[in-house]
């Protein structure tokens, strides 16, 4: 009853303005399904790109379209309500919504590594976790973000004091706060700030969170409902996009070429964009493309319910599924 109360309640608050995201519409060549996406075309989105370009939906009976927009957290909404069978949503929405009563299911994982992690100035002397005691460390904001997830997780694994580390919320200007020296350390996704920092000029440590704990980041979500009554059109989703991703790892030049197509005025900032892409792959790899790991998924149960962000209790297990991944 309160599953079927809050599905409803979603469908009544995205119907006046999300009009625009349509339910999937077969025709006699494809299936027409619009993805909702991060805010704006980037690099980072690459391997849908290339997976389009080189017509391996259109191999799988699908005409993806690329829904831009205000969609950190509405995706997860949107699926759940059946306005639309899929979005790219991370591993702590999906989490947060099924504590909310939403059945939304990751079925294919994109990023195997959390991206977050703790940048410093080389000049500062922080190196690893331990280093940071004492220190003035920058982050986002400290409540349900990826950011602070990551943290939570960090301390949690390298049993640090959290009292002992004087964090301060900084909002997303860790590049202005680190180089003026107002923090020494920043809460930052290890693919944009670190990079940036690099491309100026300076010399950086970092400390990646997935090198101390594994914890659940971006992937591909579904509802309950749309796996089990559409199955192959989650299969063929999930066959087409691992295929984009494989030859966007085997062949970054390529598929850098291809976002250009995509992301308007790559071409102007184009050494600093490389190189997200190239920090990204890390993050992508893994074996096979697209598992899920359960104990990265129990461990985000964990930090997430340590840092009381869950309404409820969440069955880890029935948050994810490897089993519409491609054979072999």
């Amino acid at each position: 009853m309160k599953r079927r109360l809050i599905l409803l309640l979603i469908m009544a608050v995205l119907a006046g303005g999300c009009g625009a995201v349509e339910t999937p519409t077969a025709t006699a060549e494809a299936t027409h399904v619009r993805l909702p996406m991060g805010f704006v075309a980037n690099v980072q989105f690459a391997p849908w790109y290339v997976a389009v370009e080189r017509g391996y939906f259109a191999e799988e009976g699908i005409e993806l379209e690329f829904d831009y927009g205000d969609y950190d957290t509405k995706g997860i909404q949107l699926v759940a309500a059946g306005w639309t069978p899929f979005a790219i949503a991370s591993g702590d929405q999906v989490l947060r919504a099924r504590s909310q009563g939403m059945p939304v299911v990751t079925f294919v994982n994109w990023w195997p590594r959390f991206p977050v992690a703790v940048v410093a100035l080389e000049k500062s002397g922080i190196q690893g976790p331990t280093d940071l005691v004492g220190r003035k460390v920058g982050i986002p904001e400290t409540f349900g973000a990826a950011s602070y997830i990551g943290w939570k997780a960090l301390i949690s694994a390298t049993e640090l004091d959290e009292e002992d580390v004087d964090l301060e919320v900084i909002g997303y200007a860790a590049l202005e706060n680190l180089t003026v020296e107002r923090v020494e350390a920043a809460v930052v996704y290890a693919n944009n700030e670190p990079v940036q920092l690099t491309e100026r000029g300076y010399d950086i440590n970092l400390i990646p969170v997935a090198d101390y704990a594994p914890i659940v980041s971006n992937g591909v979500v579904a509802s309950e409902e749309v796996l089990e009554s559409e199955p192959e059109l989650a299969r063929a989703l999930a066959r087409a996009f691992l295929r984009g991703l494989e030859d966007t790892l085997n062949d970054p030049d390529s598929a850098f070429q291809i976002c250009k197509l995509y992301v308007e005025g790559l071409e102007e900032n184009e050494d600093v964009q490389r190189a997200v892409l190239e920090a990204s792959l890390e993050y992508w790899r893994g074996e096979p493309l697209g598992r899920s790991d359960p104990d990265a998924w129990q461990n985000t149960v964990k930090v997430m319910e340590g840092a009381d962000l869950l309404e409820g209790n969440v069955d880890a297990e029935e948050a994810f599924t490897n089993a519409f991944l491609p054979e072999g």
